[in-house]
């Protein structure tokens, strides 16, 4: 079966004629990757996907993404930042081979955070937004239970119950969203005892936000985020049927909101 590959021009002038086509002929293409965007998994044999080359200083690293998530492109980073991608791209590696190899002995997978940007309208407006919802129920810390604290522990730290989408959430100030060079980075939280903000939730790379998120950042020097728990939202393709999505998971008392100052431009 052909693969759904696509290599950009910039990726093909970086990586050579040989090995893109090499690629596209599935010889040296995993047929399951760890989308490099949002982290799930994906198949190229059975949809679209783009091959995304980051740039070091001294180092390369090609990596895959569903075409939905990102288009192929040349990213440069930073070398830190690359040899970081490349320790996380080599454990998702190896957690993949062993379930291939054991899947009768694999773990439960550790749930991660899926975001997904869009813009909300809100009272008339439009808002830049961040939904964020995790692939697998969250246990609060040192407990052993299966049930979901996700909520309850956002409720912990300030963030407010949503029923309906009719006006923004309130500010909850100690956090923010880093915006740098019009790319997503992270969400940050107050540091402990005060001391400098941390990474509540960190891009495995940048994320590409299209020109009207920006817009209205830059606009409301702030972000709306949502949360929701696992399998309240989903991957919505559109951002109305992300809207509606919201609001379902609101009426259901399933959905909790801030506005998070913006950092950075």
């Amino acid at each position: 079966m052909p693969r759904m590959l696509d290599v950009s021009d910039d990726v093909r002038a970086e990586i050579g004629d040989e090995e893109a086509d090499r690629l596209l002929a599935g010889e040296s293409a995993p047929g399951s990757y760890d989308c490099t965007s949002c982290r799930t998994p994906g198949d190229c044999e059975q949809e679209r996907t783009s091959t995304v080359l980051f740039i070091g200083d001294e180092t390369a690293v090609l990596a895959f993404a569903h075409a939905g998530c990102l288009p192929s492109q040349v990213v440069k980073v930073t070398e830190e930042q690359l040899q970081g991608a490349v320790r996380s791209i080599s454990a998702d590696q190896a957690r993949s081979d062993a379930a291939a190899a054991a899947p009768q002995k694999a773990s439960p997978e550790q749930a991660v955070l899926g975001v997904t940007s869009g813009l909300i309208l809100i009272a008339g407006e439009l808002h830049p937004a961040l939904v964020v919802e995790p692939t697998a129920p969250i246990a609060r810390p040192g407990t052993a239970g299966a049930g979901d604290d996700f909520l309850p522990l956002l409720i912990e730290q300030g963030f407010m119950p949503v029923t309906e989408l009719v006006t923004a959430p309130a500010v909850l100030h100690g956090w923010s969203v880093l915006l740098a060079m019009g790319q997503l980075h992270a969400v940050l939280q107050p540091g402990a005892a005060g001391g400098r903000p941390v990474a509540w939730w960190q891009a495995h790379q940048p994320l590409q936000v299209t020109e009207g998120w920006r817009t209205a950042a830059n606009k409301h020097q702030q972000v709306l985020m949502f949360a929701a728990p696992v399998g309240s939202i989903g991957r919505q393709p559109r951002e109305d049927l992300l809207r509606d999505a919201l609001d379902k998971a609101a009426a259901n008392g399933q959905l909790v909101a801030a506005a998070l100052p913006l950092a950075g431009t």
